[in-house]
Parts: structure tokens; C-alpha cells; sequence
């Protein structure tokens, strides 16, 4: 794909993030200036968005920066994980990390919309218009960005449960302890679930312990490289919601970086979050397909009772949302008129 030119670069950095555009000369010096960022990722190495999200980043910006920029990487808890990520980038420990906005619901009053509210959009793309044209992402920066840090989306993707037993029933899930995060808790919770909270690393030993009969790591993709399947076989669709993984970045650092190396940075990942965006799809279909053929696994449809407390679930989590400021409001519009746009409401 080719480079996005000098000109589109500065339209980007003029937009959400509000970065000052590159001067016309860079001097030599600047230009021969080599950058190493540190890097905590909110997935554990095992987790295919470690390779296929970070991984791919770091390649790409090495390559496009003639190898003057790049990305040190650690997974999950290496020097910190869930919400400590927030802090860690914050405080400069680290220049950038990927996390959930399910972790720092608290952060900023968007936060809940940019994370995706359960049961409300039915589609990838309908969340990456609501966080990039529709102004999610800018509303939580604008909040973030006086703490010293922004966020920008990774990926837009379904969330969707795998159980280790088949369920009928609102009766058989009200039985289950599920794993789960950010809206989602209360979203199962509804349902009649006991959702609990629990590491990403300690996923698959807390299954199969059973210290939990369910838990979402993300959907296909997830269950599959954190070998979920093996222990909980029951994929249940259709998908809880839709939310994003973001990448969290220490303000000053961006702005210590060269001009050109900012605008290479700003513009890649821009572009990376729609290109992974529908990239994760396809590997979700494949990934579901191998469960299938290869690992027994059987896709199970909630039942209807299970879906009509859901809905009214999504209705009470969305109102919590709106009512949490001003910015909120201006965020649950968005999301209502899309909602009604699309048929939905």
C-alpha cells in the first residue's frame, strides 16, 4: 500500500490528536535520529493480536522509517498488565502500550461508548464509523489528553462467549461463572451469569480449573491462540457487542519525536486500525472454521430468553452511559442516531 503523502499526514495530526504539523525542512540531523519506544501490550504473547496487532506495527514502522523507528515489545504483565498500563504510560515508564478501554472506564466520560455498549451495534464497521467519523476517539482524547496521554484505535471486533457447558436457557446460564470485563460484567450479569474478572494470562488455567465455566477473550481469534477451545468447546453467538483495542501514548514522547517520524507514526497506525479492522474478520472466519472441523467445536445460539435480557440490558447500560456528563451525552447521540439510521430502534 502506498505511503499516505506529506499532505495527508498533516490533515491526520491536525484532526483527533491535534499534533503540530511537520515544518518544511527537517534538518540533517533530525533526520539521522534513531528512536526506540518500550511497548506493554495488554495480551499475553500467546493472544494472536500480540503478532498480528503489535507485531505487525512494529514491522511496518521500522520499515517505512528506514529502520530510525522502533517498537520494544512486552506481553502481558511483563512490566504491567490490565489497568496498570494506563499508569505506566502516563507516568513516562513506558512511551506506549495497547490496552482496553474496558480497563479505564473511569478515565474519561466516552470511555464506555469508545469500549462498544453491549447490544447496541451489529457490525465491525458500524463501530469504527461511530470512533473515527462520528468523534468517540476525539471525545475521550479530549479528556485524556490533559493527563498526558491520547488513544488511538487498534481494531474494531466482536466480542463472543465460549462455555464449557451447553446452555437452553436463562435458567442454565444463571448456573455459570463467566469471565468478563468493562460493560460486559454488567451486560452477563443481566443475563443471569456471575461474571468475574480475571487476567488474560490466567485465562485458560481459571477454565480449566473451573474457576470459571465461560469467559470472551475477543471471539474466534481469541479462543482459538489462547487454546480456550480445548477446555470450554460451546461458541455462542451472535456476538455480545462490538468493541476496541486501542494503543494508549505518553504525550511528550509523541511530541519529542522528530516531525517525520511523528507524522509516519500518526498516519500508520491511523491507517492500521482499518486495515486490521477487516483483516480480523477474515481471520475470525477462518478461526471458526478450524474450531469446528478440527477441535469439535459447536456453535450455539443463545437462547431467546437469554436475548430478550440482553436487550433490555443494553437499553439500561446505554442510559448509565449517557447520563454520565455532557460529553457522554454528546456520545450517546451519536450512537442512538446511528442505532436509528441503521433500523435498529
Amino acid at each position: 500500500m502506498p505511503q499516505p503523502s506529506n499532505v495527508d499526514r498533516r490533515k491526520v495530526l491536525k484532526g483527533s490528536l491535534a499534533v503540530a504539523a511537520a515544518p518544511a525542512f527537517i534538518s540533517v540531523a533530525h533526520a539521522q535520529e534513531k528512536i526506540t519506544w518500550k511497548v506493554q501490550s495488554h495480551w499475553p504473547k500467546a493472544s494472536g493480536s500480540f503478532d498480528d496487532s503489535l507485531g505487525v506495527l512494529a514491522k511496518e514502522l521500522d520499515e517505512r522509517t528506514g529502520g530510525r523507528f522502533k517498537l520494544e515489545l512486552y506481553g502481558a504483565g511483563e512490566i504491567a498488565k490490565d489497568r496498570e498500563i494506563y499508569n505506566i504510560v502516563r507516568r513516562g515508564v513506558v512511551s506506549m502500550g495497547t490496552i482496553s478501554p474496558a480497563y479505564i472506564l473511569g478515565e474519561a466520560q466516552a470511555m464506555g461508548l469508545y469500549y462498544g455498549v453491549p447490544g447496541t451495534l451489529r457490525e465491525s464497521w458500524e463501530m469504527m464509523h461511530l470512533t473515527k467519523n462520528l468523534g468517540i476517539e476525539k471525545m475521550v482524547n479530549d479528556q485524556l489528553r490533559p493527563k498526558g496521554v491520547i488513544m488511538m484505535g487498534d481494531k474494531s471486533y466482536p466480542t463472543e462467549l465460549v462455555l464449557k457447558k451447553k446452555i437452553t436457557s436463562a435458567a442454565d446460564l444463571g448456573s455459570l461463572k463467566v469471565r468478563s470485563t468493562g460493560t460486559m460484567l454488567e451486560y452477563l450479569a443481566a443475563a443471569g451469569a456471575s461474571p468475574q474478572q480475571i487476567a488474560g494470562p490466567e485465562l485458560y488455567q481459571g477454565l480449566a480449573t473451573g474457576v470459571v465455566d465461560g469467559a470472551h477473550w475477543g471471539a474466534a481469534i481469541g479462543a482459538l491462540s489462547m487454546k480456550l477451545w480445548e477446555v470450554a468447546p460451546y461458541h455462542m453467538k451472535p456476538a455480545l457487542g462490538f468493541a476496541n483495542d486501542a494503543y494508549i501514548i505518553n504525550i511528550a514522547a509523541l511530541d519529542k519525536l522528530p516531525a517525520d517520524l511523528r507524522l509516519q507514526f500518526v498516519s500508520l497506525v491511523e491507517e492500521r486500525y482499518f486495515r486490521r479492522s477487516v483483516e480480523y474478520l477474515h481471520q475470525e472466519a477462518i478461526s471458526l472454521n478450524t474450531g469446528k472441523e478440527k477441535m469439535n467445536v459447536e456453535v450455539v445460539r443463545f437462547p431467546d430468553d437469554v436475548l430478550k435480557r440482553f436487550a433490555d440490558a443494553s437499553n439500561t447500560i446505554l442510559k448509565k452511559e449517557i447520563a454520565k456528563g455532557d460529553i457522554a451525552a454528546k456520545g450517546g447521540q451519536a450512537v442512538t442516531k446511528l442505532m436509528s439510521d441503521l433500523g435498529y430502534t
